[in-house]
């Protein structure tokens, strides 16, 4: 008996390491790429729009967008993540021409997105922006659509961003052929 309990536990750790016979498996694509779609979305109601000089983050098409109205109170929308730092440009101040980060004070032009001035003037900016390249932010188109301001944004990007790292249903180790590592 204790022949039979040993031999059978012999077989069953040499199977563990054997290479598994592999079946052709069919991978079903969870979300494919899509091309740019981009249209004008209702970001924020007129009514809601931040006093001049000012300005709000909204969530337009799964985009994180800023709305600054200027300081002749023209609005603009542009990417709400400083560069380099990923900070958020919201809670910065909004002139005539431009929106400035509040953290490390670098300024980006609200019509081209382009910095303006000097890169990451302030704070611990000038250890920091030594090291990261100055970078513009986006910048969207903007119409008024009744009583709401429309942003231009992809209505794709959120879904082609993602295509990239959802390919097919997962196995227990997070591979979609079923392979080993």
């Amino acid at each position: 008996m204790k022949v039979a309990a040993l031999f059978l536990a012999l077989v069953a750790s040499v199977s563990a390491f054997a290479p598994a016979t592999r079946m052709a498996r069919s991978q079903t694509v969870m979300m494919a790429k899509k091309g740019s779609s981009l249209k004008y979305v209702d970001a924020i109601k007129t009514s809601e729009l931040p006093k001049p000089g000012k300005a709000t983050s909204v969530v337009v098409g799964g985009l994180d967008v800023c709305i600054a109205v200027a300081t002749d109170g023209l609005v603009y929308a542009v990417g709400n993540k400083a560069p380099g730092t990923g900070s958020a440009l919201f809670g910065g101040k909004v002139s005539k021409n431009t929106i400035k980060d509040e953290i490390y004070g670098t300024e980006f032009s609200l019509t081209t997105g382009e910095p303006v001035g000097k890169w990451m003037p302030g704070g611990l900016g000038f250890l920091i922006g030594n090291f990261i390249k100055p970078e513009s932010i986006p910048v969207y188109k903007i119409k008024k659509g009744g009583n709401t301001v429309q942003v231009e944004v992809d209505t794709n990007y959120k879904s082609s961003y993602e295509s990239g790292y959802w390919r097919g249903i997962l196995d227990a180790q997070g591979k979609t052929d079923g392979g080993y590592y």
